[in-house]
């Protein structure tokens, strides 16, 4: 064996490097093992997702400080440049950086969960996906109408939580209240109206106002709440051209154009059957008819008539 081959054996720093390596590989093969018991063991999918977060973190911690363990009385002297060499990566990396830092508090802070519907940074969807850098939404909206997914898998950063407010549907209180308005013509049964559609309202969204009531519960000790009210309500309201009745309802996030659909059939149900009794009121024109114009003609010029169509 040669004397520069044995000396490049026997260098303790590539002893180190090799360390390293071996340190690298022992708690990336048992991250892995770990997972898949995880896989294997957990039914429920959000536990089991955010454990197999939990031990991918975990592996990456033990990792760094298994190499810097391994290099620590060689890095002892480096402090300095380290220190400067820090703050510049530091300040080209500020995003990422922040969006490290929003990730940890997204994870200990409560703001969202797999499987929350929230809207960040403009973009509304459900989250499937909280990574260190980014979190992954199912979009919902958008040039589809209603809550409804278009099939478009968006990435916002995690420093987003910082710069902007964040929208949750289903966090505490995973219901909405929602409204849908009712034009009446003037001279209909007006009283018949409000009872007939606050009847439907009712056997439609009963259910909701039961569900919700133990949640709005739940977040009024958690939080300073005042009352609201969560059964179904009608109101009315004059205006110019017909009578207004709107109706308000407490609705489960994910079930909004669903109900609204049943509403709305539910109410022209009721309209046909009333005979004339409820009429909707609309702002359409008809124009029914044109004057007839009567031209003489002069020598001076001419000179127009109108009348009207017999």
């Amino acid at each position: 064996m040669s004397d520069s081959l044995e000396k490049w054996l026997f260098d303790p720093t590539v002893g180190r490097l090799v360390a390293a390596v071996l340190v690298v590989a022992v708690v990336s093969t048992l991250s892995q093992l770990l997972q898949r018991a995880v896989t294997r063991r957990v039914e429920d999918a959000p536990t089991r997702y955010r454990a197999r977060k939990l031990v991918t973190f975990v592996g990456y911690v033990l990792m760094l400080l298994g190499v810097l363990t391994v290099f620590s009385d060689r890095l002892a002297g480096l402090t300095v440049a380290f220190g400067v060499a820090g703050a510049g990566i530091a300040f080209a990396l500020q995003e990422v950086i922040a969006s490290v830092a929003g990730w940890v508090a997204i994870s200990f802070g409560n703001f969202y969960t797999t499987g929350d519907r929230v809207q960040l940074g403009g973009i509304k969807g459900d989250v499937i996906d909280i990574g260190v850098l980014r979190t992954t939404l199912l979009e919902v909206g958008d040039w589809v109408k209603g809550d409804l997914y278009n099939g478009r898998i968006v990435r916002v950063a995690n420093s987003f939580i910082f710069k902007e407010p964040v929208y949750n549907y289903s966090a505490d209180f995973p219901f909405l209240w929602d409204e849908i308005t009712v034009p009446v013509r003037y001279g209909s049964d007006w009283e018949y109206a409000r009872e007939t559609l606050g009847r439907g309202v009712d056997e439609i969204c009963r259910d909701y106002a039961t569900q919700s009531r133990e949640a709005w519960n739940k977040a009024v000790l958690k939080y300073q709440l005042q009352e609201a009210r969560i059964e179904p309500q009608i109101t009315l309201a004059a205006t110019d051209n017909w009578i207004e009745f709107t109706a308000r309802y407490v609705v489960d996030y994910r079930r909004r154009r669903f109900v609204r659909d049943r509403l709305f059939t539910r109410i022209l149900e009721e309209i046909d059957r009333s005979e004339n009794r409820i009429r909707l009121a609309s702002a359409t024109f008809e124009l029914v008819g044109l004057p007839r114009l009567d031209v003489e003609y002069a020598p001076g010029g001419a000179k127009v008539h109108s009348a009207y169509v017999p």
